[in-house]
């Protein structure tokens, strides 16, 4: 068959889950059709065609870029031979072209000539304010992102003409043209989308679960939950920087759930790319040099021990700062993630050098000064706690727990190590009742006052340890709106350093985003939401 490698898809996924997939397009020879086909495997699942979604999973995040535009994207930038986002660099995406008023308290945005719907209608100005009212009004999970940008109410959004769409702020706002590159800011065809509205359900939020009202890269040709998604090209669309249609004219998406047999399915030429496989898998896929492999630290991310420090005995800095001088931080690396990432430990100073974030924190291995600092805690004779990780996490959560456990009985601390169902982990950690744990995160904009201000400030879910510290909540509340640089630089420097001595959570390493492809892949870049863009992708 032409239409695959060998015939493996056919045996190895068309059995396995749920049908053989004819990958044929009009007028075109089936050796074409697969050039121009790509197959992903991962082992979640797109759970819903609408990001903004609650509960809607990192995958269905992906899949949203690439149906749907945005107002605005980040750019891309290569260093040392691979791909990255560009934070530092936003271009218009429905947009072609975007102007910001002296006072940085307005945003203009001229819509592209000619997009169109993916129904072939033109977008207009109309369907983009309705877009954003619904960013800032619906309940869904894109009104707390964006509202990290001062987008609150849709006042602040005006048509200024038959293609131009004005957003304005009560002041300044770093991150505000930003959050409007995310997949939570999607531009939706309010025509087709108010068809399906209901009273109970204005802003057609059920509906867009299962359909899309879109005009982005790709089109949704068939869409099964846990199972597979298919997206098929949408020809008229100009929204890249080069201004032409993504080079992929299918994407197929499938569910695999075990990694090994993602990357049996890899090795063998019956799929082109996977992001999720195990790190222990890795080194042997790469030394047998049947796929590439592209390695990107995960820049905007971090594994981290969380203390909750709304409990005792992790209320108290010195104990938390005792295990941090007693974790034998190399090894937990090298036995977690088998080298493959970044570290964030090992650094030495007491004062944060630079205002990036993450950066190298001052966490090093030191037994005799962790039992000082636990008999100033008054415990010098330890004490007994349980140390949580997720089951989804396990691969590399678990010998990093067996390697704390040890360390801490050094020490006299005594640890018991609980697995936990990811979900029960979640809800546990929502609600403070985890006392001692690993965890991980992402921040989709890292800018540091934001990246800071997610994960150690307020009262909410991002905030894992609890942690409270009236000096670094000042700080990035100001920091978010301050427009000297070098009046930011220097608060961004005293938050990270507040944070390396007061140790709410210790920031480990960045794990790598490894993907592994086939070996004529080329474009793979590492994203903010930490999934493939598909309209990166072309087949050399």
């Amino acid at each position: 068959m032409g239409l695959t490698r060998r015939g493996g898809l056919k045996a190895a996924l068309g059995t396995a889950f749920g049908g053989v997939i004819n990958t044929a397009l009009p007028g075109t020879a089936g050796a074409q059709s697969r050039a121009e086909t790509l197959r992903q495997v991962m082992g979640g699942t797109i759970n819903t065609l609408d990001a903004t979604t609650p509960g809607a999973t990192r995958e269905a995040f992906g899949a949203g870029m690439a149906i749907y535009d945005r107002l605005a994207s980040f750019g891309r930038k290569q260093a040392d031979g691979v791909w990255t986002f560009d934070f530092d660099n936003i271009r218009g995406e429905l947009a072609d072209k975007i102007d910001r008023s002296a006072d940085g308290r307005a945003f203009t945005f001229h819509l592209r000539q000619g997009a169109t719907w993916h129904d072939g209608t033109p977008v207009t100005a109309a369907d983009v304010k309705w877009s954003l009212d619904r960013a800032v009004s619906a309940k869904s999970l894109s009104a707390a992102q964006v509202a990290t940008g001062s987008l609150t109410k849709p006042d602040q959004f005006r048509i200024a003409g038959d293609h131009a769409v004005e957003v304005m702020l009560d002041k300044p706002d770093r991150l505000a043209l930003a959050n409007l590159c995310t997949a939570l800011s999607p531009m939706i065809n309010s025509t087709l989308a108010k068809k399906h509205a209901t009273a109970d359900d204005p802003w057609a939020q059920a509906w867009l679960k299962e359909n899309t009202a879109a005009g982005g890269a790709y089109m949704v040709e068939s869409h099964r939950p846990g199972q597979q998604t298919i997206l098929r090209r949408h020809d008229a669309w100009k929204g890249g920087a080069d201004g032409k249609p993504s080079f992929f004219r299918r994407i197929i998406v499938q569910t695999v759930p075990e990694a090994a047999t993602r990357a049996n399915l890899l090795e063998r030429g019956d799929a082109d790319l996977s992001i999720d496989l195990q790190a222990s898998d890795i080194s042997a896929l790469q030394a047998r040099g049947k796929v590439k492999l592209v390695a990107i630290p995960q820049t905007n991310g971090f594994t981290g021990i969380v203390f909750n420090t709304r409990v005792a005995p992790f209320d108290n800095v010195k104990v938390r700062q005792a295990i941090a001088a007693a974790l034998p931080y190399d090894d937990m690396y090298k036995a977690a993630l088998f080298g493959r990432g970044r570290t964030l430990f090992g650094a030495d100073w007491s004062e944060a050098p630079s205002s990036a974030f993450p950066q190298k924190l001052p966490l090093r291995t030191d037994l005799a000064q962790a039992k000082a600092l636990l008999a100033e805690a008054d415990m010098a004779s330890g004490f007994s706690t349980t140390f949580a990780f997720a089951a989804g996490a396990a691969a590399t959560a678990e010998p990093a727990a067996a390697l704390i456990k040890e360390a801490l009985a050094k020490i006299g601390i005594d640890v018991s190590i609980q697995k936990m169902p990811d979900a029960q982990m979640t809800t546990m950690a929502v609600e403070r009742r985890l006392a001692f744990f690993i965890e991980s995160g992402t921040a989709w904009l890292p800018a540091p006052d934001y990246f800071i201000r997610t994960y150690f400030s307020g009262d909410q879910r991002w905030n894992f340890s609890g942690y409270k510290n009236a000096e670094l909540d000042s700080l990035v509340q100001a920091a978010r709106f301050e427009t000297d640089a070098a009046k930011y630089d220097a608060a961004c420097r005293r938050m990270i350093t507040i944070v390396a001595q007061e140790k709410p959570t210790l920031m480990l390493w960045q794990p790598n985003q490894d993907a592994v492809m086939a070996p004529n892949m080329e474009g793979f870049t590492y994203w903010f939401h930490r999934q493939v863009d598909y309209r990166d992708l072309r087949r050399a």
